[in-house]
């Protein structure tokens, strides 16, 4: 019962992860778009802002870690289950 109720917090914080990664995604990619002067033609830029990416990357990591433990737990609580019967 307890690792039930751990496993599924622990799916909650994943998820929260998750959430959080993908926003730092968003903030980390600038388009910028540049008129056309004279000659030269209009175009776009897309700069990273490293913080964000990684912010993302280290959010992302996380939360397959804590979704990888709350897998284990579940598995771990169904074979002590079925053990006992």
């Amino acid at each position: 019962m307890r690792r039930g109720i751990v496993a599924l917090g622990e799916l909650v914080i994943a998820l929260l992860c998750l959430v959080g990664a993908v926003s730092s995604w968003g903030n980390g990619v600038v388009t910028t778009a540049f008129a056309p002067v004279g000659e030269l033609p209009a175009f776009e830029s897309t700069r990273y802002a490293a913080p964000w990416v990684v912010l993302a990357a280290f959010l992302a990591a996380v939360a397959g870690l804590f979704a990888i433990d709350a897998a284990a737990r579940l598995l771990r609580s169904g074979a002590t289950a079925s053990a006992g019967d």
